[in-house]
């Protein structure tokens, strides 16, 4: 349902992702995409998805925008790139303001896992 409009902000999801390996990245959806879309929640469209190791951290399957999302990012193979190389945590706040944050390279937190292991 809400797979359309996932799709048509993809290009700028992709540089927002970019920009957020420096720095905590924020961008203002149009409300009225979503609104336009139906089925409104009561607690209104906010949700988190966290992307760990290439894939999808948490469930969200009773959130239909929220598992839109990941089904569309999950499908495009430059965020797929960047997923598995690092983690990533993507939330949408009420005032359709989704937030961007880079948790950690991958490669890093094995380079850390060794290091625990020698020691």
């Amino acid at each position: 349902m809400y797979t359309n409009i996932w799709a048509k902000y993809l290009p700028v999801i992709r540089i927002v992702l970019k920009r957020s390996l420096s720095a905590e990245q924020n961008f203002s959806l149009n409300a009225s995409d979503f609104v336009k879309a139906g089925l409104t929640r009561k607690t209104g469209y906010k949700f988190a998805l966290r992307f760990k190791e290439g894939k999808l951290d948490n469930v969200i399957i009773d959130i239909p925008v929220a598992s839109s999302l990941a089904t569309v990012l999950l499908e495009d193979q430059v965020i797929k790139d960047l997923f598995a190389e690092n983690e990533f945590a993507i939330s949408m706040n009420p005032k359709f303001q989704l937030n961007i944050r880079h948790i950690r390279h991958i490669e890093t937190v094995k380079q850390e896992e060794a290091v625990a292991e020698i020691a």
